[in-house]
């Protein structure tokens, strides 16, 4: 009988150990940056375009260095910030700078640096109906971005191509309850900057974003009535969690992203349209 029982606790026994290396197994493999036969695996989340178009070029250089690179698609401007904060992401590469601190300004909860700037996408004003911003009509509507800093973004990028006059040194954080001079009376119409180029058909003109732009085969150097010039401050960076600056993944999905072969590639493709920062 005694020996009946011995076998039964060790029966126990190892069937709860099985169970604690199956547990142990499950949580790892829920990480954002999972690690698989030597290889790791880098998540990034991004815009279509142009970032992960950029992205998918590095792939085979991390790939030499054992990273394997995760693309993850979002199509809006806040779920990839708080999915990097989530963990769920090791990096985001869709926002430029001012936006990324307008945002943690605004969650406080989120813990989120600039690790480096990679290219500039000059936002531009388009339209379906002129062909010439003198042809605006007084009244005519105008549709631009609702969040804080690619509204004042746009309404600087107005500003600067004559259409009316901000009061003095609100900068980007510009409000069109700031606008102090209209001539044209034009009206404004707040919209979500991914979905500022559907109100093309709408609207008399439009202030979009270059990869939405993009994303519906607009090409800002040929279609735009008036777009930023190479001096825009607004620099397209790689975004991570505090203290993840140094991580060698980290670093190493930077010096693939500041590479010639990913700056001719933005050259080649984008034909002026995105400029590289490095």
């Amino acid at each position: 009988m005694k020996k009946l029982f011995a076998i039964i606790a060790s029966l126990a026994f190892a069937l709860v150990a099985l169970a604690g290396c199956g547990g142990s197994q499950q949580a790892s493999s829920g990480s954002a940056a999972a690690t698989s036969s030597g290889v790791k695996t880098l998540k990034i989340g991004a815009t279509p375009v142009p970032h992960a178009e950029i992205l998918e070029q590095i792939k085979p250089e991390l790939e030499k260095e054992g990273i394997k690179l995760d693309i993850v698609e979002f199509s809006d401007y806040v779920q990839p910030n708080l999915a990097l904060n989530d963990k769920e992401l090791d990096a985001n590469f869709f926002q430029h700078e001012p936006y990324l601190l307008n945002f943690t300004e605004e969650h406080k909860e989120v813990k989120l640096k600039n690790a480096g700037g990679i290219h500039i996408e000059p936002m531009g004003i388009y339209s379906k109906n002129i062909k010439d911003l003198k042809e605006l009509a007084d009244g005519a509507s105008i549709a631009i971005p609702n969040d804080p800093t690619n509204g004042g973004r746009s309404l600087l990028l107005l500003e600067k191509a004559g259409l009316l006059k901000l009061k003095a040194g609100v900068g980007e954080k510009a409000t069109v309850q700031d606008v102090v001079e209209n001539p044209k009376h034009l009206k404004f119409q707040e919209v979500e900057a991914a979905q500022v180029p559907r109100t093309l058909e709408d609207v008399d003109a439009a202030v979009i974003n270059t990869n939405f732009a993009m994303q519906i085969n607009l090409v800002p150097t040929k279609d735009a009535l008036f777009m930023e010039d190479k001096t825009s401050p607004y620099v397209n960076i790689v975004a991570v969690r505090e203290g993840d600056e140094n991580r060698p993944e980290i670093q190493a999905l930077l010096k693939a992203l500041k590479s010639e072969k990913v700056k001719k590639f933005i050259e080649d493709k984008y034909k002026g349209a995105i400029v590289a920062a490095f």
